[in-house]
């Protein structure tokens, strides 16, 4: 990130996750595993599961409308719409399209990211950018996935891991009290072949047909790429902002894995009491589990306005991102979200 000082504010946040709840013990009826060894290996214990009838657009719906009773927020004005999701309802139309046309917003751009499990972070970036730059004044920003639906049930190794949920942002034009600091990102391409989703053909990639359309991850090699590459871009992070790790009040990094947080925490210096996560009752969410993190962390009364914040996240492609931010988000509003009662 240059030195451009931000014009762009976070003013509210949604989260929704389904009603259905996926648990280990669910999990021993389907494939041989056990709570003892996810739990040991993940510290994941629930997820949650869209119905054949909820896909990536209801789940972002349900977001959005959570943000707007949360903050009481209006919408009308929103002049880009944003969504990271790695499961589009549709190739396209986009599911920031749809959004576009379910809450009858007029003058509004409107386009799907896709940067996998960073996606939280890398659309924060790209809605700070359109602000500060003068291009939009106000950004509606939305992760959304359904991982469950592109997970396969009969590979032991990855079929614990992931759930569903969307999270909805309002970034907006505020030149007194911006929330972004200082951004890092960075790509490893190839490292790519060890997380990725098959397309329609399995010569490409050797799988069966059970493989097509699903999630392939070689968690040994991804555990081994983030945990060496994410405590260098926190140091990056703190040199660009000139913070010691005491000025960080909260590190949100992306659930992947409660083991993988947890190393990262002790390779970086940061201490698991100030971290915040979603993977013990949400699983990997992809790029929803950091909103889902700073959403449990307002409904437990530890994140406030005004609390510096290291966000960070990081997967498929292999592609990483984090930030230093103020939140900047009043709750007036419901103080819980669906699923979180």
């Amino acid at each position: 990130m240059n030195n451009i000082p931000s014009k762009a504010r976070i003013t509210a946040l949604g989260t929704y996750v389904p009603e259905k709840i996926l648990t280990n013990d669910d999990l021993e009826q389907m494939v041989d595993t056990s709570d003892e060894w996810i739990v040991q290996r993940t510290g994941m214990k629930e997820r949650r599961i869209a119905n054949e009838n909820e896909f990536t657009s209801t789940l972002a719906f349900k977001a959005i409308e959570h943000l707007i009773q949360q903050y009481n927020k209006d919408l009308s004005d929103v002049d880009c719409i944003l969504v990271s999701t790695t499961t589009p309802d549709f190739t396209f139309p986009s599911v920031a399209s749809q959004i576009q046309e379910h809450f009858r917003i007029q003058q509004a751009g409107a386009m799907d990211l896709n940067a996998a499990c960073a996606g939280f972070t890398y659309g924060l970036h790209v809605a700070n950018g359109l602000i500060t730059s003068g291009l939009h004044r106000k950004v509606l920003f939305v992760a959304s996935e359904t991982l469950s639906k592109i997970t396969d049930y009969t590979d032991r190794t990855t079929c614990v891991l992931f759930g569903d949920g969307a999270a909805a942002v309002l970034v907006e034009k505020d030149e007194e009290l911006p929330s972004f600091i200082a951004s890092h990102m960075g790509t490893h391409g190839a490292g790519g072949i060890h997380l990725y989703r098959t397309n329609l053909s399995k010569q490409m990639h050797g799988n069966g047909l059970s493989k097509i359309g699903k999630i392939v991850q070689n968690g040994r090699e991804i555990y081994k790429w983030a945990s060496r590459t994410l405590p260098s871009g926190i140091n990056e992070l703190l040199k660009q902002a000139g913070m010691q790790m005491d000025d960080i009040d909260w590190f949100v990094p992306h659930s992947a894995n409660l083991r993988m947080v947890e190393s990262i925490c002790e390779r970086s210096g940061l201490s698991l009491d100030q971290t915040l996560t979603s993977v013990e009752y949400m699983g990997n969410t992809s790029s929803v589990s950091i909103p889902l993190a700073l959403q449990i962390g307002i409904n437990e009364g530890k994140l406030k306005t005004g609390d510096t914040l290291l966000v960070y996240g990081f997967g498929g492609g292999l592609t990483h991102a984090g930030l230093i931010m103020k939140w900047g988000a009043d709750h007036v509003g419901h103080p819980k979200s669906e699923g979180y009662n």
